[in-house]
């Protein structure tokens, strides 16, 4: 009797554990979902829209993934990458900004060992966004710009830059 108790008892409390845990992983995969924030309308100041160095557009990487994806218009500027109005991307967690010294990223293994510039977290999956360029950083070397998951090292969407 008292073997079926504590049974009972470990069973509750593992999938108490358990079933906690799931939630918790669930509301951090649907969160951005269910509460996305505002649509961002950032601008450029007058010094940063004096040199603009590049141009390109995001793409949706990976058709056949409806989750991830990407559109909209980037400029690159001596100082600042500015994410344009019409900007989207598919909502999901702790969304990053990269300069990747590569062209051409289409797939999660693109950016193994790169070393990009993480010009900081997305602020909104919508609109215009500005992200200030670090001082030294050779724009020349730098022809994509990616949105990048890194809670789950999940490409979301890449934009080939086409230099002035």
């Amino acid at each position: 009797m008292m073997r079926g108790f504590w049974r009972g008892l470990t069973i509750l409390l593992l999938g108490g554990v358990l079933g906690t845990g799931f939630g918790v992983a669930l509301g951090f995969f649907f969160f951005p979902f269910v509460f996305p924030p505002p649509p961002a309308n950032e601008s450029l100041s007058e010094a940063d829209r004096s040199a603009l160095v590049a141009t390109g557009i995001f793409i949706h990487a990976n058709p056949s993934d409806p989750v991830h994806y990407g559109k909209g218009k980037v400029s690159v500027y001596e100082r600042a990458v500015f994410l344009e109005s019409d900007f989207e991307v598919g909502p999901g967690p702790a969304f990053h900004v990269y300069l990747v010294p590569t062209p051409m990223i289409r797939a999660n293994a693109d950016l193994k060992e790169q070393m990009y510039v993480d010009l900081g977290g997305l602020r909104a999956f919508k609109g215009s966004q500005r992200y200030p360029i670090p001082i030294g950083v050779d724009l020349k070397k730098y022809p994509s710009v990616i949105i990048w998951c890194q809670a789950f090292s999940v490409l979301i969407s890449p934009a080939d830059l086409t230099f002035r």
